[in-house]
Order: structure tokens, then sequence, then C-alpha cells
């Protein structure tokens, strides 16, 4: 048998009684859904660096393997001089910044998908 002091602490418990932990779920993932969209409408983050450049190729790349990450890190100084460089093969669809690493033969990532 339930006495008032349970029925009570039940009722505590119901999402009604706090509406403003309604209010705060909402603005959580409003929040989130307008990162997601802003991301999405941005494009990548372009970083103007070896490391954004090489991660880029790697993502694109079939297998993602690491000696490919490793040999892009390692040839990447002498390949791109500046930011800006970086940043403009950062930007490539993944076709083209595969075929700019491997030449013409190489095939991306998004052509090896069944």
């Amino acid at each position: 048998m339930r006495n008032e002091h349970d029925v009570t602490a039940v009722r505590r418990g119901r999402a009604g009684d706090r509406p403003w932990q309604g209010i705060v779920l909402g603005l959580v993932l409003g929040v989130s859904l307008f990162g997601c969209i802003v991301r999405r409408i941005a494009g990548p983050q372009l970083t103007g660096t070896c490391d954004g450049a090489c991660a880029h190729y790697v993502q694109c790349k079939p297998g993602h393997s690491e000696p490919d990450g490793a040999r892009c890190v390692a040839e990447c100084p002498s390949v791109f001089s500046d930011r800006d460089s970086l940043m403009a093969y950062e930007s490539l669809a993944c076709e083209d910044a595969v075929e700019f690493v491997d030449g013409n033969a190489a095939k991306t990532a998004a052509h090896h998908r069944p």
C-alpha cells in the first residue's frame, strides 16, 4: 500500500512537473541540429596544413591506408609551399585530390563502393 509520500515522490519524477527540462532539451537539440546544418552548407573545414591536406587525401583514398598517409605527410612540405595552396588542395573533390597525388590511374574511395 502506498502512502502520500510515495505518490509525491513519483509525481516529482514526471517531466510534466518540470517544463524547464523540456525547454533545455529542445535548446540543446536545436543547437546541435544547427551546427550540423552549418557544417553541411559550409563544407569541409580547411586547415591549410599538411595534416589537414593528408587527412583529406587518406579519407578519399580507397582503403584509407596508413602507409599512404605517412607518405603524404613526408612529401607534403616539398609539394606545397604555402597555406593557400594547402587549402586549395583540401577543397578539391575526392577524385581530384587522389588524382593530384597518385596520378590519373588512381581510383577514389567513391569509385570503389559497391
